[in-house]
């Protein structure tokens, strides 16, 4: 993060269980994710050595977890509760465990329930690491029986 960025911190709830974001998880990721003046959400995190997938980089299922964190968290950042319909991941260079990368995600189209979003993780150098779109549908609160 920049000093010339203005980011807002974004809040969970204390028993959060989320695996990406949650407190109270504790074999999560503990993440945690700003919201940016663009709408888009950003997320600087070092994720450790206990999920990698080859000895020093990130599993690929970890790094689509975080891509799919990501753009949850922007859809949610608009103010609707959404669950991931379809994920796309590019994986384009291997992301290092325990180092720095910055993740950003969007949401780039809306038509009723349907929220279509990307999201991109980079390292400290600024290089695309990976790349995902998603599509997310908005959830409507059970009907109590």
């Amino acid at each position: 993060m920049n000093a010339a960025e203005n980011l807002t911190p974004m809040a969970h709830t204390a028993q959060n269980r989320c695996f990406g974001c949650g407190q109270a998880n504790p074999g999560g990721l503990h993440l945690d994710f700003f919201l940016a003046e663009d709408h888009s959400v950003v997320c600087l995190a070092s994720i450790l050595a206990a999920f990698e997938g080859p000895p020093g980089y990130l599993h690929g299922g970890i790094i689509a977890t975080l891509l799919d964190e990501i753009m949850s968290k922007a859809v949610r950042a608009r103010g609707w509760t959404a669950m991931t319909r379809r994920i796309e991941v590019d994986y384009l260079r291997p992301v290092p465990s325990g180092a720095p990368i910055r993740m950003e995600g969007r949401v780039t189209h809306s038509e009723g329930r349907k929220h279509w979003t990307e999201a991109r993780i980079l390292n400290a150098e600024g290089d695309e690491l990976a790349a995902g779109r998603g599509l997310f549908i908005e959830v409507r609160p059970r009907q109590k029986a």
